[in-house]
């Protein structure tokens, strides 16, 4: 049964809070159920923290520079993805099995996109590939080396992850989602 709206004076007061408490409140329940998948197994990998199938695309050691913040609004400002130190030159691999859907240029930038099934896309830049669109590729398979251009410096890449076209957070897959911490308004 729906609940009726608040009287409109009661709405005037806490207009503001309660709009703001129930978009955080939106926003939380939105990553626990992307959390909570058939997609996003819930069974973690003991040893890596990663998902069974998942692998980091670099080579140890995994060092995040920056990390996963999730825009607003899906045309607002964020980093959809999540920034790994790594040696320029150095091999990149798939981070789970799929088929390659993109490998080539973006904005004067290397980039491929690997589709794994079930609405679930990696993409990852700047990379000189070494596979071309269509190709099959398990997890841990070189895809490419490291190359430059993006928003990334020398020497780093990044690593984004979606979901049905929407961007998660590639520590889903990973390991190392952090806790949601709710902080008090005002």
């Amino acid at each position: 049964m729906p609940v009726p709206p608040p009287a409109p004076a009661v709405a005037s007061r806490v207009g503001g809070p309660v709009r703001a408490l129930t978009t955080i409140l939106l926003v939380v329940g939105a990553l626990v159920a992307v959390a909570i998948t058939p997609t996003a197994a819930s069974a973690v990998d003991d040893v890596h923290g990663t998902l069974p199938g998942w692998s980091w695309p670099v080579s140890s050691p995994i060092v995040v520079v920056a990390p996963f913040r999730a825009p607003p609004t899906p045309y607002a400002a964020g980093h959809r993805g999540i920034d790994l130190a790594v040696a320029p030159g150095a091999a990149v691999t798939a981070a789970a099995a799929g088929t390659v859907s993109f490998a080539g240029a973006v904005a004067g930038r290397g980039v491929v996109a690997i589709d794994h099934g079930g609405g679930v896309v990696s993409a990852i830049e700047p990379v000189a590939a070494t596979v071309g669109e269509g190709a099959a590729v398990a997890a841990g398979e070189v895809i490419g080396t490291v190359s430059s251009g993006g928003h990334c410096s020398a020497g780093c890449v990044h690593f984004g992850v979606r979901i049905d076209g929407e961007y998660v957070s590639p520590f889903l897959f990973l390991g190392g989602l952090p806790r949601a911490v709710l902080l008090p308004m005002g």
